[in-house]
């Protein structure tokens, strides 16, 4: 997910369809940097997550965690290039597939 994402920035920037230092053509600020960074560590610590903490806990973290990129990145829609829209179709199938594998997890100790 999260190279998907990064993927989009990268073309952006080489494409010309972002100029750096803005966001949408506004300025962007520190805070603005803060909360991208944080949108950014997201798909990192649900790897960790997903690691230590117990089912069925993690079922519904990676639930929530997967339908909320799917309304941030529906909210962007649509992208100026169509390597942007392609890359934020790949990532809803693989949001899906996180929420449809969640959604029919059965417990191992079941």
């Amino acid at each position: 997910m999260m190279l998907t994402f990064v993927r989009g920035d990268v073309l952006r920037l080489f494409a010309g369809d972002m100029t750096p230092g803005e966001m949408d053509g506004v300025k962007a600020t520190q805070a603005v940097y803060l909360g991208a960074a944080a949108v950014m560590l997201v798909p990192i610590v649900m790897v960790v997550l997903s690691l230590v903490v117990p089912y069925p806990a993690i079922r519904w973290v990676s639930i929530v965690a997967s339908a909320l990129f799917v309304l941030f990145n529906l909210a962007g829609l649509p992208y100026v290039g169509w390597y942007d829209n392609f890359l934020i179709a790949v990532s809803f199938v693989f949001n899906g597939a996180i929420i449809w594998y969640a959604w029919t997890w059965v417990s191992a100790t079941a």
